[in-house]
């Protein structure tokens, strides 16, 4: 429902560059903590807010800066790659930000930045997990977890097939390796819609959370999603009124220090930097 209200409809690193872009003054983030964080980061003169600000995200709160800082003490010179589904602290302690389409080739960059075989990657234990399968590079995980894509299983996945032969299964990389290996595709959330609008399947599975499918499906009238309805509960936080009171009254404005906005700026930016 509120991509029929926003102006822009995209992943959380998109939107937070799309709020940079435009020229308005305040900026309503219909998502988690997070997002909102990083769009501050790339917005730090505009006002941010967040129509509720107990939308947090497990991933995130998986990982402190102090968590970070007492790695980076444990693997001395080994690049710190964070998730961007991470705080403005975390980022602020990390060498640079990846996301889930683009974390192969940051991983990489950066080991051959640092000269080295290693790269720590934080927080999606999963992720890291499925990144370590398409390089050479060592990856060193931390044991944070999305709490819809880990509930995902390999027999799941399985019975579904079986009860559906034809049925085609995407994954997103945040899900279990054994997951991602019962299906047809894996990729990031752009990139499964992608492949969706790129193929048009006659019936299709995305191994993600279940409103994806909503939002996808009306940009794809012929394909007939099967959902799984492992539902985010935060993202659920946000509302239509409380979206309208965001906008009405100014409140739950998004703060982040100035100097930790400064340091999370840079890892952020050193992506966008790479990515063009």
């Amino acid at each position: 429902i509120y991509h029929g209200i926003a102006d822009f409809s995209a992943d959380s690193l998109a939107l937070a560059v799309e709020a940079a872009k435009t020229s308005a003054d305040i900026i309503v983030m219909a998502g988690v903590h997070f997002m909102a964080e990083t769009a501050k980061l790339m917005s730090p003169n505009k006002k941010v807010l967040l129509p509720d600000m107990k939308a947090g995200c497990s991933l995130s709160s998986s990982v402190t800066g102090k968590d970070v800082r007492l790695l980076k003490e444990k693997y001395p010179g080994v690049p710190v790659v964070s998730y961007v589904n991470t705080s403005a602290d975390v980022k602020a302690e990390s060498d640079i930000c990846c996301t889930s389409s683009n974390a192969v080739a940051i991983v990489e960059a950066m080991a051959r930045e640092f000269n080295s075989n290693k790269v720590l990657c934080i927080p999606d234990e999963f992720l890291a997990q499925n990144i370590a399968r398409e390089t050479d590079i060592e990856v060193i995980a931390w044991k944070g977890r999305c709490e819809v894509h880990e509930k995902f299983s390999a027999d799941e996945i399985r019975q579904y097939r079986a009860d559906d032969p034809g049925l085609v299964i995407i994954a997103h990389p945040e899900c279990p390796p054994e997951v991602v290996d019962e299906s047809d595709f894996s990729g990031s959330t752009s990139g499964m819609i992608k492949w969706v609008q790129d193929n048009q399947p006659e019936r299709v599975l995305m191994v993600t959370e279940c409103s994806m499918s909503d939002n996808v499906a009306v940009e794809n009238p012929n394909v007939n999603f099967v959902r799984p309805c492992n539902l985010c509960p935060h993202m659920k936080q946000i509302t239509l009124p409380k979206v309208l009171e965001a906008l009405v009254f100014e409140r739950q404005e998004v703060l982040v220090d100035a100097d930790v906005a400064a340091a999370a700026r840079l890892a952020v930016q050193r992506m966008i930097d790479i990515n063009n």
